[in-house]
Parts: C-alpha cells; structure tokens; sequence
C-alpha cells in the first residue's frame, strides 16, 4: 500500500493539444465520494466527452452518484454544470435532534431524495441509457452493496442514490430488506476494481482529494451538539478522502486536489464551484491519457 502523493513527474502529462486529441480507448469511469463537491466529478465527466473515453458503463460513490445517475440518465455535461453551479446543498440540510435520535442522522434525506427524483424524472435502473452501478455500504456487517440494473432493475435511480449519500450521522439510516444502507465511501478499494462491464473494459477511479481545511466553524449556537456533529462527520469524510490506494490501482486512479474544500461544505459559492468544475475537467484532461497509456502497457506486458 503507498499514500496517495502530489503529482509525481512520472506523472507530467504531454501538451494539453496532444491531450485532447490522444486516443485512450473506452474506461469505466468510478465517481468515487465527493460529498457536495460534484461539480469536480462534472468537470471529469466533460474532459471524459472530450477524449471520448465513456463507454457504457459508469459506477457513483457517495457524492459521485449524483453524477454518474445523472449521466447514466443521458444529461449531457453542459446541463450538469448548470445544475450543479444552480444547487444550493443547504436547502437539504434539515437538521433535527428527533432525527439523530430516533432515526440514526441530523437529517431524513428524503428531501434530496425527491430532489434528485425529479431530477431523473423519476428513472428506474432500467430506464437508464446507460448502465449505470451505485454502490453503498451495509453497516450491518460493512460489506459494499451494489444497485444496479441487473440487481434491481425497478428500483428508483434516486432511491439508490440516496443510500450511497447516507453519510454517517448526516443522514438518517436506511433499511434495505436485510440491509442497513450506509455511504458508499466506507468500504475497502478492491470492491471498486472488479470487471464491471464484464468485458475487460478498465476501469479509471476518480477521487476528490482536499489537500487543507481551511474552512472555519459556524458561529456557536445555544445547542452545540449538531455543530459537534457535523464537524466530526466534515473531519471523518475528509480522512476517507486521503485513504491509502494499493500500488496496483494507482495508474488507474485520478487525484482531483480540491485544496480547501471539505465533502460537507453545504454554502459553496459559484465561485469555489466553478474552480471546482475546473479542477476535475483540468485535471483529468491533463492526467488521464498518461495514466491509461501506462495501465495499457503494463496490461500488454501481463504485469
């Protein structure tokens, strides 16, 4: 296992013309976590249009299902954008101690739910132009569980969502038959890497990474329990963020550095959203070919 480094000068890419123009073949992108911050994934999605590189299959974690159910449900990555630039992630965060209590999180979700329904008016996984795998988390017994067409074919797209965002202590837990739907981020690497299009089609895992925290505490209310919370959770998320990658995925991983800002920002400003959209496109735009070039050569090579 290494850490996740800076970008290594092995790394360098080539000039960003030959970028745009490289052919790297078709990969199975992975919207790894994210939290609020899925302008970054947008930005990804739109450097990916531009190398031609989507092929049919798509994967969401966490905050990167949003935008792989978007995708999957054939929104191109201009109206991604306009949408992610036009959300406000605060509209969603009804904090309530009865919830904590009662229900296992600050918040019920079900308002993000029906948001993100109305989204993808109403798809179910086999709608979708796409086939498209959300993967949560069973707290129950921390195994990953995957929802995707041939798994639950009816099953709404945002329900599924929603589970993969049950970030812990933020969203009131979900039961799912035997399961206990928790955030997809809390789960161990090799789930991530099987064959999903079950025809050596490689997969390219896109992680959101925030090198600093610069972000500082709301002002104390009279009951600091839920600033508590979230500060924990803000914390908690961001370590996942840093987790260690095993050696043998790292050419087929992409680092998004989205510098300060944390996976539970809820006020993001269009600003910090349009850096953020320009840090996923950037990025992979300048990464990606590199990477997959590599991955390929030591496919051929039988490493």
């Amino acid at each position: 296992m290494t850490p996740i480094p800076e970008l290594l000068p092995t790394d360098a890419p080539p000039s960003p013309h030959a970028t745009k123009s490289a052919d790297i073949g078709k990969i199975v992108p992975i919207l790894a976590g994210g939290g609020t911050r899925l302008p970054a994934h947008v930005g990804v999605i739109q450097a990916l249009d531009e190398l031609g590189a989507v092929g049919d299959h798509i994967v969401g974690v966490s905050g990167g299902s949003i935008v792989a159910g978007l995708r999957a449900a054939g929104w191109p990555a201009a109206s991604m954008k306009e949408l992610a630039l036009g959300v406000d992630f605060r509209r969603f965060r009804d904090f309530s101690l009865y919830q904590l209590l009662f229900h296992g999180g600050l918040s019920s979700g079900e308002g993000f739910e029906r948001w993100m329904d109305q989204q993808l008016e109403g798809a179910r996984f086999e709608d979708l132009s796409l086939d498209l795998h959300v993967v949560a988390t069973d707290v129950r017994n921390g195994a990953p569980v995957v929802f995707d067409r041939k798994q639950c074919p009816e099953m709404r797209v945002s329900r599924a969502i929603r589970y993969s965002m049950g970030i812990p202590l933020l969203f009131a837990y979900k039961e799912h038959g035997p399961h206990l739907m928790v955030d997809g981020s809390i789960l161990s690497e090799d789930i991530l890497r099987r064959d999903w299009a079950q025809d050596g089609t490689p997969n390219c895992c896109f992680r959101l990474r925030a090198t600093a925290n610069g972000c500082q505490p709301a002002q104390r209310r009279w009951i600091a329990l839920p600033d508590y919370l979230q500060m924990l959770m803000r914390a908690f998320m961001t370590s996942l963020s840093r987790e260690f990658i095993q050696d043998a995925f790292w050419n087929a991983t992409v680092i998004i550095d989205t510098k300060g800002v944390t996976p539970l920002e809820f006020g993001l400003t269009t600003a910090t959203k349009l850096e953020l959209h320009s840090a996923g496109y950037e990025t992979t735009l300048r990464i990606l070919p590199e990477k997959m070039r590599r991955f390929r050569a030591q496919q051929r090579a039988g490493i």
